[in-house]
């Protein structure tokens, strides 16, 4: 069983490879990239039932049989075998929408290699049990994603992509000074072992700085607050598959990692460091929402909330609570499959239209019901309209917030409530503009009938996150379960080190 936490890795790099001898025949291309991506998807998901049904055991495969915590090591407990999963979910389904959209010139420039390639990163840094080896899969997925920001060669991509490369190059040296750091206090980079190591020695000054680094590291891939600058440009510029993508996956392995370090390593002085994680979540939350309602391109403004959208996960991890803990992994399962449909949408919407910009649109909905409709629930969705999923993570993080009961979590419970409004209102500009009231004089670039390939692959994760939020009670239920584990630090350690 635990062989299989090799599969999430080698699947999509081994597809990547293949993909390369076939650049020139899309056919060929696409087939392989199916068939590539159900695999995934299959052992995704196995794993995943796999780590739910081992009655918090956690999974873990020491690669050539060297030992934690000197050997390479692969650990696959419930929270990490979810993310992977739903990556898994979101990479077949942006394959399929990338058939319908993303054009045989960038699909005879290895395109499907590199998408590939980049699952094979996000996977690796679910995964992984060392921080050093964390730094090399975010380097995997970051070369893979320079390739695929820039897909297409346009003028715009070219420039606003320089400013993504810079300051990802910033955050690795910044990773390396961290691991550096850490191993020069600790002697060590496996996970567990500095968990355990942390604890003996104690967060003291040093390592307080130490946790200080790798929060800023992390804070700059998932683009939090006022860190996140370069991102509603670069994100404006690819096309909407790939920008998809990178909304729904690339900034939770900066969430993720946020997880592991402040649940795992360091917890052992909370009132600093989660105080930080907490502030940094309301700012994200305030300033995401703000720069999405100063916008009047869809695609901006979207990429502003995928901003405020990482102040709601993070919340969590500041609470500490098993509620708060539950809810922002609820959250970020609700996020991955609603931010992935919305950017879809948004793609649909421009291909119909011609357009991004909101002052040239209008009245699509008559001619284009189902993109317009599935828009609108997609958004409700989003914002949080009960019964759908995004209204029970956010609950649940405010009775998180009321639960834990200090001034900051009050303040914080309101900023959570204000923003959703805020949000609530951003995304019926949308609507209203694009899809609502009278038909402007422009014809749509594309019919109904030719949009229909277009919305196959938005309609099950539509569905999906209707079902997550109508079933959120068992889907909660499992949050719990994750929560649980998580904050009970010694399941993940003895998994780890157990041959030690």
């Amino acid at each position: 069983m635990n062989n299989l936490l090799l599969l999430p890795v080698v699947i999509p790099m081994f597809i990547g490879v293949i993909l390369i001898f076939f650049v020139k025949n899309i056919r060929v291309q696409r087939a392989i990239s199916v068939i590539g991506s159900l695999a995934l998807l299959i052992a995704s998901v196995y794993l995943a039932f796999a780590a739910y049904e081992s009655n918090s055991q956690v999974l873990t495969l020491e690669l050539g049989n060297w030992q934690a915590p000197f050997g390479i090591v692969l650990v696959g407990d419930m929270l990490a075998t979810l993310l992977v999963a739903l990556a898994g979910i979101v990479g077949l389904f942006s394959l399929l929408f990338a058939f319908q959209s993303i054009g045989e010139e960038r699909e005879k420039s290895y395109f499907y290699s590199f998408f590939f390639f980049l699952l094979t990163g996000v996977n690796g840094a679910f995964l992984t049990g060392d921080l050093f080896n964390l730094f090399v899969f975010f380097e995997v997925m970051l070369i893979s994603s320079y390739v695929l920001i820039v897909h297409g060669g346009t003028k715009f991509q070219l420039r606003e992509s320089f400013k993504y490369m810079v300051i990802n190059m910033v955050a690795s040296i910044f990773f390396l000074v961290g691991v550096a750091y850490i191993y020069a206090v600790t002697g060590t980079l496996n996970m567990a072992d500095l968990a355990e190591k942390v604890g003996v020695i104690g967060q003291d000054g040093m390592l307080n700085v130490i946790a200080i680094i790798f929060l800023i590291v992390f804070a700059m891939k998932g683009a939090f607050f006022p860190l996140y600058f370069w991102l509603p440009n670069a994100y404006a510029g690819p096309p909407a598959v790939v920008t998809a993508l990178f909304a729904a996956l690339l900034t939770k392995v900066g969430i993720y990692s946020i997880f592991r370090s402040f649940t795992l390593i360091f917890i052992h002085d909370r009132e600093f460091t989660h105080t930080i994680i907490l502030i940094l979540a309301g700012l994200t939350m305030i300033f995401g929402v703000l720069g999405a309602l100063s916008q009047f391109n869809i695609n901006r403004i979207l990429n502003f909330q995928i901003i405020s959208q990482v102040g709601f996960m993070a919340l969590g991890i500041g609470l500490y609570s098993p509620l708060a803990i539950a809810a922002s992994v609820y959250y970020i399962v609700h996020d991955i499959i609603i931010k992935a449909a919305l950017f879809f949408t948004a793609g649909a919407t421009e291909k119909v239209a011609g357009t991004s910009d909101l002052k040239k649109m209008s009245g699509l909905l008559k001619t284009h019901p189902w993109l317009g409709w599935l828009f609108f629930i997609t958004a409700m969705s989003f914002v949080g309209i009960p019964p759908l999923s995004g209204f029970f993570g956010k609950f649940g993080l405010v009775l998180g917030g009321i639960e834990v009961g200090t001034t900051l979590a009050y303040i914080l419970v309101a900023v959570v409530l204000l923003v959703s409004l805020l949000n609530l209102l951003s995304m019926m500009r949308i609507f209203m503009k694009a899809f609502w009231g009278e038909k402007n004089d422009t014809e749509p670039k594309i019919t109904n009938k030719q949009s229909i390939g277009l919305l196959r692959p938005i309609i099950p994760l539509v569905a999906l996150s209707i079902v997550l939020g109508l079933g959120s009670e068992p889907a909660f239920q499992y949050a719990l379960a994750i929560a649980d584990q998580i904050l009970d630090p010694s399941i993940y350690i003895d998994a780890v080190l157990s041959g030690k």
